[in-house]
């Protein structure tokens, strides 16, 4: 190693963290990969320790919060600009979400909306977002807390974000979707995020 002046010629080598894509070609960050070990890391063992900081928590929020500045990003230009549009999956009996009752009991567990060209009353805060949809004609108000999100994906330029259910929480497994994906009805703001979930 050559050393002169005030540092070294040798750089460390650092680690690369590299979220691997969906099968689909979609830029994934998986929460349960980055944070669980499932990825090559230099230095980490089967022995690790468990880690007294809740990383995961941490990335989860952080990333949830990409969430958050993409819907305010649209709701001061006014709307989705190109062809973007977006799926948001999310709990649909997680503590803070509002929907109106026949959505609750025709989607129990998780429910996908869709964002595109019909909505209407956008509104975001710190804890998630309020926004006006129609399924099949009929017209609902939602009320859904970021931390209720499982996943986003906006289809036009292959970007997805799935996020792991926190502990204690479970989410459905899920079942092969045709492609490409599309409104369940007619009129509806609902599909599914099955194919674009890391199988």
């Amino acid at each position: 190693m050559e050393t002169g002046g005030t540092g070294s010629t040798e750089q460390q080598k650092l680690p690369t963290f590299w979220p691997r894509g969906l099968d689909h070609g979609f830029t994934t960050l998986q929460l349960s990969c980055l944070t669980r070990g499932k990825m090559d890391r230099p230095n980490v063992t089967d022995t690790t320790p468990d880690s007294l900081i809740p990383y995961d928590e941490i990335v989860q929020d952080a990333l949830r919060n990409v969430v958050r500045t993409v819907l305010e990003r649209i709701d001061a230009d006014g709307g989705l600009p190109g062809a973007h549009h977006f799926y948001i999956a999310f709990r649909t009996r997680a503590a803070g979400v509002d929907i109106p009752r026949h959505l609750m009991e025709r989607y129990p567990d998780e429910m996908t909306i869709v964002i595109q060209n019909r909505y209407w009353d956008l509104a975001i805060d710190d804890v998630g977002f309020q926004i006006g949809l129609s399924f099949n004609q009929v017209p609902a108000k939602l009320r859904i807390p970021f931390a209720a999100v499982t996943g986003f994906v906006d289809p036009a330029v292959n970007f997805a974000l799935q996020f792991a259910p926190k502990d204690g929480e479970t989410i459905a497994a899920p079942e092969p979707e045709p492609e490409p994906p599309a409104p369940i009805e007619p009129g509806s703001n609902v599909v599914t995020l099955d194919r674009f979930r890391k199988k």
